[in-house]
């Protein structure tokens, strides 16, 4: 079922800059506002769902409000957490990394309301079409990976990067969808 809109004093906080984010509770109907958190994501160890949630944990604690949600994506390959690259040669590196292989995209949810914290995890396995340099080159110069986990949005030119998805697109845009509507639903917004 999908919730209501919280309207008024009910109304959501997304701790959070992606308009991503901002267009998926657009397209469910949530009423929402968007305050960007003052927090760095710095490299945090554990599991890549130890990782997601506690991102996500530290966006909503970062952020006031009586209905706050905080999400954070990452996207892991043979092990390794592939975050934002920071420049032209490591969205290179990530996308050859990713290049005919299946990844998996990570997010850690957390609904903060009146001071209780409901976490969700979601995973997605993304496999990419082998990539040649031609390929690279024209992603990259498109300077879409920027700002982007694993260097690609699957919602813009990345989508022609990818062979197939398991599980839930919308996680993989950057909002796990039926996680936060579980959430949602344990505080009693239907």
């Amino acid at each position: 079922m999908i919730p209501e809109s919280l309207g008024g004093s009910r109304r959501l906080v997304l701790a959070s800059r992606s308009p991503q984010r901002r267009a998926i509770l657009t397209m469910l109907g949530v009423e929402f506002e968007a305050v960007a958190p003052d927090y760095d994501e710095p490299d945090l160890p554990g599991t890549p769902a130890q990782i997601a949630v506690a991102h996500a944990r530290a966006k909503a604690a970062a952020v006031e409000g009586e209905r706050v949600l905080g999400v954070d994506t990452i996207v892991v390959v043979d092990g390794r957490v592939l975050g934002k690259p920071p420049d032209e040669p490591q969205a290179r590196e990530f996308l050859g990394l990713l290049s005919g292989r299946t990844h998996a995209v990570h997010s850690g949810l957390c609904l903060r309301v009146g001071g209780t914290e409901h976490v969700r995890h979601a995973v997605t396995e993304v496999t990419f079409a082998p990539l040649d340099d031609a390929d690279v080159d024209w992603y990259v110069a498109s300077g879409e990976w920027r700002d982007r986990a694993g260097g690609y949005a699957v919602q813009g030119l990345g989508a022609a990067l990818v062979r197939s998805i398991s599980g839930d697109y919308q996680n993989v845009v950057g909002l796990p969808v039926p996680a936060l509507i579980d959430a949602m639903h344990s505080v009693g917004i239907r």
